[in-house]
């Protein structure tokens, strides 16, 4: 029976929900303090509602879709059934069809038949009347099977790699030695197949969860490479004639000189994938022997409000950060290479932190993540802003934690010391290879023992391990003598637990999906202190920790390969012992 009106209405003091948070209030499947707390969640991570709800394991996408579809006495369709490539392509615009999640499924007189997970959105109906002057049957779908019938109809890369070469592109051999005037004439002739060319690939690298897009031009050919899950894979190859035009849309939409290809830039964008979506790109230009080399890095918000829970983090591993964190003042520091994820780890704990009584600000070289609520600033070594020059100004703007970006030298390290000592919450990063050796790095730099056993109250190292995707991992069967010079001890082969092996299916990338910290949190124990103070070595304070409980990256790991999380051989690959 379908929900009138006058049913689903709240009370008027209440926090005016969607349509589809009110009927499932009414149906008696969300409470009404639930369904708030999951909008205005939906509202702070700038993400859909039904997304939010479902995300959120609060209603699963079936029986979501079985109370939608009694409440708005609307027929339910298994997306299964139905082949992707049978269905209607030129009916509706492919754009409304990403952004609102819908899937036409035929047109019957002036009317569409509309696959939809959320019956109650107005402004898609609207949407698609306007665009298509026709009426709108909606039809439900389980949201996650339509989110992946949206993504199968999409045009695919290579489709939008032959759209160029069968389109209006044209081959033309001296496009490599244009002037930046007509490059840029040129540009604007043929941009439209560039524009969908690019659109798509940002958009593919965004569904795919890339970290990275790598453009990339050489004498005969061109290639498109996107890092996901921390692995490179050629995604396409498109004609080496498109390398200018593409260059200067990049560059245009990321606000640099298109004029100038003799130098390195830096530039950003956003990208709209959805109606409640915006992620950000960190452009990168470089000049090489054919070309410019660009490289977009994806930086998605989202990423660091996922809880610090999303993290990895073992129990004990997280109660001693959460503890850290949580002191009044001290420095924290976060270290590994480049991509293990110390950006993100660093923003998780800024954003438990963040509180209307709590003055933040942060010092980066640039600013990747937006949090609203905390006073960000791009370090600017041209200009005279470095990371030392924001310190010395963040001390006069009265802060109560202060996070900074990465401490490079001795002038950063010894104003972020200072800060630790005198009243400040610090966080920053340092590249070293574990948190023994970041304390000897600091040394090395010039720092007094005193002021960092007075100051550093613990350092966390990480790296990031692809993932097991659990549709298709396996057992695998490894030589006890295999797993005990891998690192684990003779208890720990009891027969209770088996590791498994990547085997790969379409849900996946290889048989992984996704990626899982492994920490060493290391708190500065009195011992440690003791150690510093006498100069000892990273090896001293090493075999102390290891005393005091803390577990080294590789024992971390095989934690993660005895819960099943990820395989040994990635975790041999990412540690070092």
């Amino acid at each position: 029976m379908a929900i009138s009106e006058e049913f689903i209405l709240q009370d008027p003091n209440a926090t005016p929900l969607p349509g589809l948070g009110r009927a499932m209030v009414a149906a008696g499947k969300l409470g009404q303090k639930s369904a708030e707390d999951i909008y205005k969640k939906s509202i702070a991570n700038k993400n859909s509602f039904i997304a939010e709800l479902v995300g959120s394991g609060a209603l699963s996408a079936a029986d979501l879709a079985h109370t939608l579809s009694n409440a708005f006495a609307t027929p339910l369709i298994d997306l299964d059934a139905l082949d992707p490539q049978r269905l209607p392509k030129d009916l509706l615009d492919g754009k409304i069809c990403q952004d609102y999640r819908l899937v036409v499924l035929s047109k019957r007189n002036n009317r569409l038949l509309v696959a939809t997970a959320d019956p109650s959105d107005q402004q898609a109906a609207e949407k698609i009347k306007f665009a298509s002057r026709m009426g709108v049957d909606w039809i439900i779908a389980e949201y996650d099977k339509l989110l992946k019938m949206v993504e199968a109809r999409a045009v695919t890369a290579t489709e939008a790699v032959e759209d160029i070469i069968g389109g209006d592109f044209e081959f033309d051999e001296s496009a490599t030695e244009m002037t930046p005037e007509s490059s840029q004439a040129t540009a604007e002739v043929e941009d439209a197949p560039v524009v969908r060319f690019l659109q798509k690939m940002l958009l593919d690298a965004v569904s795919m969860r890339a970290s990275d897009l790598h453009f990339e031009p050489y004498e005969n050919q061109y290639r498109v490479r996107f890092r996901v899950d921390g692995q490179l894979r050629e995604i396409a190859s498109p004609p080496v004639a498109i390398k200018d035009k593409l260059a200067s849309r990049i560059k245009v939409i990321s606000r640099m000189d298109i004029s100038e290809k003799r130098v390195p830039q830096d530039g950003r964008m956003k990208l709209k994938v959805g109606p409640d979506r915006v992620v950000d790109l960190r452009v990168s230009t470089l000049p090489t022997l054919f070309g410019e080399k660009i490289v977009i890095r994806v930086l998605d918000p989202s990423s660091a409000k996922l809880g610090i829970d999303a993290l990895g983090y073992d129990p004990e591993e997280k109660e001693r950060l959460l503890k850290a964190i949580n002191r009044p003042y001290g420095m924290i520091l976060v270290t590994g290479p480049t991509g293990s994820g110390k950006t993100v780890s660093l923003y998780t704990c800024l954003n438990l932190l963040n509180r209307p009584d709590v003055n933040i600000a942060t010092a980066e070289d640039p600013s990747e993540i937006n949090l609203p609520g905390v006073n960000q600033v791009n370090v600017n070594e041209k200009a005279g802003l470095t990371f030392a020059a924001a310190l010395r100004s963040f001390l006069r703007q009265d802060p109560d934690i202060i996070m900074v970006g990465e401490i490079r030298d001795y002038e950063t390290a010894d104003i972020s010391i200072k800060a630790a000592q005198t009243g400040h919450l610090v966080l920053s990063t340092l590249h070293t290879n574990d948190a023994p050796t970041t304390l000897t790095r600091m040394r090395n730099m010039g720092i007094a023992a005193f002021n960092i056993a007075s100051s550093v109250i613990l350092i966390t190292a990480q790296r990031l391990a692809r993932r097991l995707c659990l549709n298709c991992r396996a057992p695998l069967d490894i030589p006890r003598q295999t797993l005990l010079d891998a690192g684990f001890k003779a208890e720990d082969l009891d027969g209770s637990w088996k590791p498994y092996k990547p085997v790969g299916c379409s849900n996946c990338n290889l048989g992984y999906k996704g990626r899982v910290g492994i920490y060493q949190v290391m708190p500065i124990s009195d011992e440690i202190q003791r150690i510093i103070l006498r100069d000892g070595s990273s090896l001293d304070i090493a075999e102390q920790a290891q005393r005091d409980g803390v577990r080294s990256l590789r024992q971390s790991g095989l934690l993660k390969v005895k819960a099943g999380l990820t395989s040994l051989e990635e975790v041999l690959a990412v540690t070092n012992e």
